[in-house]
C-alpha cells in the first residue's frame, strides 16, 4: 500500500494535523501543521519533514470565526498539496466510552454512539467528532479511523476503574477510564528503545501540559491512571482543577443556584491554573511571572503531582522509573526539577545539568529511581493505528 495517512487532532481553538506517507513497513512524516487561535486571532502555519515552512497565513477572525470554519479552510489548503493520495484519515477521539478499546473503522452507527460521550469530554469530543463528519461528506470513500485516548487504559483491573457507588452505574459505563492513552502507548514503545532495562518495570509516566495526568505501567501495562470517568479528574490543568470532592458541585448547585451548564463551564474552562493564579494557565507565563499567585499555583500543581506520584507507586508497589512528557513535562526544566525532589524519597535523585540540558536521562546514575525526559508523539500513534487497521480490511 502506498499513498499517505492524513492525521488530524482536533481541539476547541485549533486544528493540528500531519500527513505520513507509507513506505513499506514504515511512516515518514511529510507535513505537520495547525491551524490555531480560532475565533479569535486564526493562523495557519505547516512545515515540511526538513522543517521548511510551506504556508504561513493569518486570517480575520470573522474569516474563521469556529472549527467548522478551520477545517474547511484547512482542508481546502491540503487538497492544494501536488501528488497527495490518501489512504485513510486517522482521528484523536478522546472518549471511547465502554464500547471501544482499539482504534475502529468509522460509519454512521460508530459516529453516532461516539456523539453519546460528549458530555463526558465535552471540551474534546464535539471538536474531535467535526472533523470526522467533513472528512465523511467530501471524501466518503476513504476510510476514517478513529483512535481513542481512553483505549490504553482498558488492561486495569475492574478494581482500579470502579467507583464505590452502586454496580449498576458501573454496567452502564460510569467507570474510570483514564485518558492520554495514546501518548502513554507511544512512551511505553519508546521505553523499550531508550531503557530497554526499565520498559517492563514499574514506570510512573507523567503527561503534563494543558491537559495533565499520570499513569502508572506495569510490564508495559497501564494499570492505573490519575484521570477518571472524564478529563477534570486527578492533577490540576491548564483549565481544569483536577481532583474535586463531589460535594463542592453539590454546594456550587444548590448554594449558589449554578446551574449544570455553568458548572460544567467553571470545571472545564475556568478552573486550574488559570483560576489559582488569576493570570495564566500557561506554565511558561507563571514561571516568568513575580506574582506570587502565580507562584502558588505552581506550588499547587507540583504538590498535586506529588501526591499522585505516591498513589501510583503504591499501586505499583515500587517504582523503578518516572518520564516526563508532554509540553511542561519535555520542556521545563523547573517543575522537573521541583517535582524529582518530592520524588526523593522514592529513591529519585535528580542531575541538575542533565536536567538543564534536556538529556532523556536526567537521573543520577546512583538514583535507584531512573528519570527521564520522553517526548511523545500522538499523531504519529494514530498513524501506526490507522495503517495497522486499514491494511488489514484490505487483506480480510
Amino acid at each position: 500500500m502506498n499513498g499517505a495517512i492524513l492525521v488530524i487532532n482536533a481541539g476547541s481553538s485549533s486544528l493540528k494535523f500531519q500527513i505520513f506517507t507509507i513506505g513499506g513497513e514504515t511512516l515518514d512524516r511529510q507535513v505537520r501543521g495547525q491551524m490555531d487561535g480560532i475565533g479569535l486571532k486564526p493562523h495557519l502555519r505547516a512545515f515540511a519533514a526538513d522543517g521548511a515552512e510551506i504556508v504561513d497565513r493569518s486570517y480575520a477572525a470573522s474569516e474563521i470565526p469556529d472549527l467548522p470554519a478551520a477545517i474547511a479552510e484547512t482542508g481546502a489548503w491540503l487538497r492544494t498539496l501536488e501528488g497527495l493520495e490518501l489512504r485513510a484519515v486517522g482521528h484523536r477521539v478522546v472518549h471511547g466510552g465502554p464500547d471501544y478499546a482499539e482504534p475502529v473503522l468509522i460509519d454512521e452507527t460508530v459516529l453516532a454512539r461516539l456523539a453519546t460521550y460528549q458530555d463526558l469530554a465535552p471540551l474534546h469530543q464535539p471538536n474531535n467528532l467535526a472533523p470526522i463528519r467533513r472528512a465523511m461528506e467530501i471524501q466518503p470513500d476513504v476510510p476514517q479511523v478513529a483512535c481513542f485516548d481512553t483505549a490504553f487504559h482498558r488492561s486495569h483491573p475492574a478494581v482500579a476503574d470502579c467507583y464505590a457507588i452502586p454496580r449498576t452505574f458501573y454496567d452502564e459505563g460510569v467507570r474510570r477510564y483514564g485518558f492520554h492513552g495514546l501518548s502513554y502507548e507511544y512512551i511505553t514503545e519508546r521505553l523499550r528503545e531508550v531503557a530497554p532495562e526499565h520498559a517492563a518495570g514499574r514506570v510512573i509516566v507523567a503527561h503534563l501540559g494543558s491537559g495533565a495526568s499520570m499513569c502508572a505501567l506495569k510490564q508495559g501495562q497501564s494499570v492505573e491512571s490519575t484521570m477518571g470517568f472524564t478529563a477534570l479528574d486527578g492533577l490540576p490543568m491548564g483549565t481544569r482543577p483536577g481532583q474535586l470532592d463531589p460535594g463542592v458541585v453539590l454546594y456550587l448547585i444548590a448554594h449558589k443556584g449554578m446551574s449544570p451548564d455553568a458548572v460544567s463551564d467553571l470545571l472545564y474552562r475556568g478552573s486550574g491554573l488559570k483560576a489559582v493564579s488569576g493570570l495564566s494557565s500557561d506554565m511558561r507565563v507563571l514561571l516568568a511571572s513575580d506574582d506570587p499567585n502565580a507562584a502558588f499555583a505552581i506550588d499547587l500543581f507540583v504538590h498535586r503531582c506529588a501526591l499522585n506520584a505516591g498513589m501510583l507507586a503504591a499501586a505499583l508497589e515500587g517504582l523503578d522509573a518516572f518520564v516526563f512528557t508532554a509540553g511542561v513535562g519535555e520542556n521545563s526544566a523547573p517543575i522537573r526539577a521541583c517535582i524529582a525532589q518530592r520524588l526523593a524519597w522514592l529513591g529519585a535523585e535528580l542531575d541538575p545539568a542533565a536536567n538543564e540540558a534536556g538529556a532523556t536521562r536526567i537521573s543520577t546514575d546512583t538514583s535507584r529511581v531512573a528519570l527521564y525526559v520522553i517526548p511523545t508523539d500522538e499523531e504519529l500513534m494514530i498513524a501506526r493505528h490507522t495503517l495497522a487497521l486499514v491494511r488489514g480490511l484490505a487483506h480480510a
